[in-house]
């Protein structure tokens, strides 16, 4: 079998995976109208646990090799205890069209991470994408007036950014442990620690006292499709294919949330945001082209 014959279940789940995490940026918004960020995060991880209680038979033996348990540990710490506390908190004060503009620079990010943690190549070409990019970033939330969707987008940015730093970590970790877990099993970690830790979070925060349809059918959405679909189709994946391959895919992602929050949640963009996100893809894709190289 031919290796772009190979890849071709991959890529399908990498696509499938970048679409679901798009919507999930909507999802979140609509869900904290109605709850508090942390009373969302643990709804949301307690749903995915639930899920995979009924999937134990398929969760697979694990192949446990001794300090295995730090690994799993850091990858959860990373994604999702501390991943969503930024993200739910950046979501509160930016756009979502504007958090997954931000979401762009993980591939970058987890290309300095290889090289700085795992002593991988990275080119110069790579390291400008990675300045252009931020100072994209950087401009977009700038540039970005306060209004009722993004109340202080230069901090909700910001948070995204750190979020998207914990995903990067969460990544390199995730491919150093794919080669003895399965994906599924993976992702029930993730939804088990995140359970445990998110719980007093959202006691602190209260316990919500009234029903809103469209706010449990977003966390419903999030807990069951977002993190069962999307997190078990990326770590599929990651296993598959090189984790810089299977990260490009996440450049998608802007574009992908940007239409879904225009449609549905009737996002805007101001032509000097337009512009700033447009150098943040440009220096994502000078360092893709880096990293290639």
């Amino acid at each position: 079998m031919s290796s772009s014959t190979s890849l071709r279940l991959p890529t399908l789940a990498l696509l499938c995976a970048v679409l679901l995490w798009s919507s999930s940026f909507i999802a979140l918004k609509i869900a904290f109208d109605s709850y508090s960020p942390m009373a969302v995060i643990f709804a949301r991880m307690i749903t995915a646990t639930f899920c995979f209680i009924l999937l134990l038979p398929m969760l697979g033996r694990p192949r446990y090799q001794k300090g295995d348990w730090r690994y799993l540990v850091a990858m959860a710490a990373c994604e999702p205890c501390l991943y969503f506390i930024f993200e739910a908190y950046a979501l509160l004060n930016t756009s979502a069209a504007q958090a997954g503009m931000i979401s762009a620079t993980l591939p970058l990010l987890v290309a300095l991470g290889a090289f700085l943690f795992l002593k991988e190549k990275i080119t110069r070409l790579s390291l400008a994408g990675f300045v252009i990019a931020v100072g994209g970033s950087v401009w977009l939330s700038l540039h970005s007036p306060s209004n009722e969707q993004a109340p202080n987008p230069l901090l909700g940015n910001f948070l995204e950014f750190l979020a998207m730093c914990c995903a990067a970590g969460y990544t390199l970790i995730l491919k150093h442990l794919s080669s003895r877990y399965r994906a599924l099993f993976l992702t029930a970690v993730q939804a088990w620690i995140g359970s445990v830790f998110f719980l007093p979070l959202a006691l602190y925060e209260g316990i919500p006292t009234t029903f809103e349809l469209e706010g449990i059918l977003a966390i419903l959405y999030l807990g069951v499709i977002v993190t069962l679909g999307a997190y078990g189709l990326f770590n599929y994946a990651v296993g598959q294919m090189p984790a810089s391959l299977a990260t490009s895919f996440i450049n998608l992602l802007p574009l992908c949330t940007a239409v879904l929050a225009v449609l549905i949640l009737g996002e805007t963009f101001t032509l000097f945001q337009v512009l700033a996100a447009g150098v943040v893809l440009l220096g994502v894709f000078i360092g893709r082209m880096g990293h290639r190289g």
